[in-house]
């Protein structure tokens, strides 16, 4: 079976877009972190020298990076997301996932749950 150029032009704009929706929905993850982050302390930011996070995305060769910075500059990486399949994963050290995949973002029950359950201290990826 050969596969001409129109064949390949199509599917390389479905992966396009499929990797759009994937930057997408990882930004909007690390949107419900910050939010849970602040329903969570609300009045305590900035008292007490009580750290303020933000979350945001650093791409690498095979997943995104969700990573959680506090004001003071410290980092760490809060989750792992697979770049073509859009697979969420616990982290297991700053530089690889744990083994079983959490949430499917490209799956739109799993994505939900996942935003719904979002919690910016990670517990939503622990296996229940």
């Amino acid at each position: 079976m050969t596969t001409d150029f129109a064949d390949f032009a199509a599917t390389q704009e479905a992966r396009k877009t499929i990797q759009e929706n994937i930057v997408k929905h990882c930004n909007t993850l690390c949107d419900a972190l910050v939010d849970n982050f602040k329903s969570r302390n609300h009045g305590k930011i900035g008292r007490h020298n009580a750290p303020v996070y933000k979350f945001y995305i650093e791409s690498g060769r095979k997943y995104h990076k969700i990573i959680m910075e506090t004001d003071s500059g410290s980092r760490s990486v809060h989750a792992f997301v697979d770049k073509k399949t859009g697979e969420v994963y616990k982290a297991a050290s700053y530089k690889a996932p744990a083994k079983i995949v959490r949430y499917r973002l490209l799956e739109i029950a799993s994505r939900e749950e996942c935003f719904s359950r979002a919690d910016w201290a990670g517990g939503y990826l622990y296996i229940r």
